[in-house]
């Protein structure tokens, strides 16, 4: 059984003497305090309501807590906050807790729910950029994030694999047999040349955009050479896919993706549920979904669009059929989509038409999980010096090269696969962590160099800090870590224990904002308070009951940067 923590016991405690006292719906909140161990708030709303005095009210609280030997102080603060200060002994007692359990203290509440969570959606014959990078690794944290509280989680890579653009690639194969030169060496190298000849002479010869709808037509129509066609360059796009995210290190699989010509079959019946139920209307020969406070700046209403005046489907219908099928086929309780804020209308419009077509009903959370820009040194969007899209194989490559220079500055006598191997890991899980730490709703600027650097909030800095406990336990001779109870506690190792404690509290955050951002602070501060105690508790020169709690202090501390790095996709070497 999960010991809780320490706050979520405290607010226990609290609650149960708020409700002695006739406040039962006091909701207080536990928070980590520069004056104490812990405060407690609420208590002031809570006297509003009753017409009391709130440091009267915090008092009563007060000298209603148990007497169970976790508190060591508890008094009245400010204008009715509670501060509170633990024994030694309970602090001891919960890292002995937390020591023995592989899990650290983190629960399983997401047991029984079922989230359908879409993200990193690039686009076949299409190399993949910067503006994939984000929601490719903010969505597979929160997939491993979920997994790891006990939720089942289903990754659906939702990607661009229909519409006049592979009319347009497959009618320019037809006439020009002989498969164009990479003028690149990415793995998308041919497939990038062929698009961009295939456009250009979309955009120049009318005659051949012509040519290229009626493949487009044929496709539609399930021509068997077509379809062969379009097949090849789905299964080329693919491998290539899985190239990326091998190399990112993200759990997306070609079974997770799942392209818009999916759903194709349920378009029309998509658009005539919507009609029969007058949740769509035709207007101007299109049918449209309204919205009572959705004007363009002409003051005119603003529609989806479900089905466009010639009969074609564009991608607002794709997303309803989506989000039907993952409600009533998948049985989702939670649809997280993990895609840039410029789409924030866009999902707004089909969340409200899909409730109103009663097909997500309010027992389904459906959230646009929106994340902000990569920004150059400019402040402008990431682009390349002829102002391109960078191509994200690039950008990692250039962290990798960048990470094999200060790895081997750092291991002079490291060379080869090996040098090679921690390159990797150090490069990639910079460019991973620089991305998670910033809260997502923000745009934040690509810097390699700050991002590699060895201080500061890294992930270069945390995973040295687990390289650096590792090292130390490695140094002990294999001594076992155990806890003695009765043993006297210095103030960094209070902080520590306070902080390793708060794991499980952090990640419940975590799901509640879906901001993978909480976490990379926690690791960081908790980083930092182990660089603390280290300089201010000696481990191995210590003796007894001393040196066998710190021993407990480095293993717990260990164990909880390495499971925090990984469910933010990050290795963590044990030298670097």
């Amino acid at each position: 059984m999960t010991v809780p923590s320490l706050a979520s016991s405290l607010s226990d405690s609290v609650t149960a003497a708020a409700a002695r006292l006739g406040m039962a719906d006091l909701a207080p909140q536990i928070r980590r305090s520069e004056h104490a161990d812990f405060q407690a708030d609420g208590l002031l709303a809570a006297a509003r309501t009753l017409r009391r005095n709130p440091r009267q009210v915090a008092a009563d609280v007060v000298a209603g807590l148990p007497d169970d030997g976790l508190l060591a102080s508890a008094g009245v603060a400010g204008p009715g906050f509670v501060n509170i200060e633990l024994t030694d002994r309970a602090l001891l007692a919960q890292l002995a807790s937390r020591l023995g359990d592989v899990r650290l203290g983190i629960g399983m509440p997401e047991s029984g729910v079922t989230t359908v969570i879409d993200y990193s959606q690039p686009n076949i014959a299409k190399e993949m950029h910067v503006g994939h990078l984000r929601s490719t690794i903010i969505g597979d944290a929160l997939v491993r994030i979920l997994e790891h509280l006990g939720g089942t989680v289903v990754r659906r890579n939702h990607i661009g694999d229909w519409g006049t653009q592979f009319g347009m690639l497959i009618q320019y194969q037809v006439e020009h047999p002989d498969p164009p030169a990479p003028d690149d060496t990415g793995a998308m190298g041919r497939l990038a040349t062929l698009y961009r000849r295939a456009r250009g002479e979309f955009d120049t010869d009318s005659t051949f955009a012509d040519r290229a709808r009626r493949r487009v037509v044929a496709l539609q129509a399930g021509d068997p050479s077509t379809v062969a066609a379009w097949r090849d360059i789905v299964a080329e796009s693919t491998r290539y896919f899985t190239h990326v995210y091998d190399r990112l290190g993200v759990r997306l699989t070609d079974a997770d993706t799942v392209g818009e010509s999916a759903y194709n079959a349920a378009l029309p019946e998509v658009a005539d549920d919507l009609e029969r139920r007058g949740v769509a209307v035709t207007s101007d020969g299109a049918l449209c979904v309204f919205f009572d406070d959705l004007r363009g700046p002409d003051g005119e209403p603003t529609p989806l669009i479900v089905r466009k005046r010639d009969g074609g489907f564009g991608y607002a219908a794709t997303d309803l059929a989506a989000l039907r099928q993952r409600v009533v086929e998948l049985h989702a309780d939670r649809l997280l989509y993990v895609v840039d804020v410029r789409q924030a209308l866009h999902f707004r419009m089909v969340f409200d038409t899909a409730r109103r077509a009663g097909w997500l009903p309010s027992t389904v959370a459906a959230v646009h999980v929106a994340f902000g820009t990569v920004l150059g040194p400019d402040g402008r969007p990431f682009k390349t010096r002829a102002g391109d899209t960078v191509r994200l194989v690039d950008l990692l490559t250039e962290a990798v090269d960048r990470a094999r220079e200060v790895v081997a500055a750092k291991n002079p006598g490291l060379t080869g696969s090996a040098l090679d191997e921690r390159a990797q890991q150090v490069g990639i899980g910079a460019v991973k962590y620089a991305d998670l730490a910033t809260n997502r709703t923000r745009d934040y600027v690509y810097d390699p160099q700050r991002m590699l650097a060895l201080v500061g909030n890294t992930g270069v800095y945390l995973q040295y800090a687990h390289a650096r406990v590792r090292s130390i336990l490695a140094h002990a001779d294999g001594a076992d870590a155990t806890v003695d109870v009765t043993a006297a506690l210095e103030p960094a190792e209070r902080a520590l224990i306070l902080d390793l404690d708060a794991f499980a509290d952090t990640l419940a955050e975590v799901v509640a904002g879906h901001e993978p951002h909480r976490l990379c602070g926690y690791l960081y501060r908790l980083a930092q308070t182990f660089t603390a105690f280290y300089e201010h508790c000696p481990v191995l020169r210590a003796t007894g009951p001393q040196r066998a709690n710190r021993l407990a202090l480095c293993h717990l501390t260990g164990d909880t940067l390495r499971t925090g790095l990984h469910l933010l996709g990050i290795p963590t070497p044990t030298h670097l």
